[in-house]
């Protein structure tokens, strides 16, 4: 075994393969839905507010998916930004001694391996950038190069994926409709209070009372109802408060760090929520 457990060495995008079963919990027929999509090789496109599970729920599907085809299934993610340009996705010449030479981005890299390529927050990306991507998400399957002349058929197992928060959109922040109508879509929410209690049991390990107070705070603060909130906690600051909790923090210090300071930095809506806080936590 390296003496770092690894963690110092840098992996290919290839590598990242999960063997281990990442723990997520079905909140309706959306494993069933992903798995058909994936065998008809549908492009998908993941919408819900931020820190409700969609990456986790695509790493769980990598996971499922490999073990259920008996095939390494890596997971490619990009996160989205208005900078990202086609060169950062597809790749570019560079110089290396006295030579130029091709890489790979992380796009061309999960066409060639037969990976899921995830494009985080697509509608940050510039428009024209991610008009490149159509010949891959339709019939065709295929990625143009134009800086080498070429194009490459997507791997057999090669899927794209996107998501959004449709909370975060506006005119000058959408995606074309030429480029959404290329995308199955599958909506994801915040859980019920009862699957968010199990959710942060099971990644924080608090007892069950924490897991379910927590959840009841969550959903009393999505439906606190200050126009200066744009959206409540997201079910991962209510893990990031469970695990202050398990580490021997008292709750309400815990909600207020990873809960109130985390949500707003507005005075009203941090009162509001502090209120909030010490009911469920008395």
């Amino acid at each position: 075994m390296e003496p770092d457990g690894g963690y110092q060495r840098e992996l290919s995008y290839q590598e990242h393969v999960f063997e281990e079963e990442p723990f997520y919990l079905p909140h309706g027929d959306e494993v069933e839905i992903f798995r058909a999509a994936y065998r008809a090789r549908l492009p998908v496109n993941l919408k819900g507010p931020t820190g409700c599970g969609k990456t986790r729920f695509l790493e769980y599907m990598s996971w499922l998916l490999g073990r259920e085809g008996g095939f390494r299934l890596p997971l490619i993610t990009v996160a989205c930004h208005e900078d990202l340009t086609a060169g950062d996705l597809v790749g570019r010449y560079i110089l290396r001694g006295d030579q130029t030479v091709w890489v790979d981005g992380p796009l061309t890299a999960a066409v060639k391996a037969g990976a899921i390529c995830y494009l985080d927050e697509v509608v940050e990306a510039r428009k024209d950038t991610m008009v490149l991507i159509h010949p891959l998400a339709d019939h065709r399957r295929i990625l143009p190069l134009e800086k080498k002349g070429a194009f490459i058929r997507a791997h057999p197992r090669f899927l794209l994926v996107v998501s959004y928060n449709p909370g975060y959109q506006s005119m000058l922040k959408d995606l074309k409709i030429s480029t959404r109508q290329r995308f199955a879509a599958i909506e994801f929410s915040y859980p019920p209070r009862e699957a968010e209690a199990r959710i942060i049991r099971g990644e924080a390990g608090v007892d069950e009372a924490v897991a379910r107070d927590l959840a009841l705070l969550g959903e009393r603060a999505r439906n606190l109802g200050e126009k200066e909130l744009e959206e409540g906690p997201s079910t991962r600051l209510l893990i990031y408060a469970a695990r202050l909790i398990a580490g021997g923090v008292p709750p309400r210090r815990a909600c207020e760090t990873a809960v109130v300071s985390a949500v707003s930095d507005d005075p009203v809506v941090q009162q509001a929520l502090r209120d909030l806080v010490a009911a469920v936590f008395p």
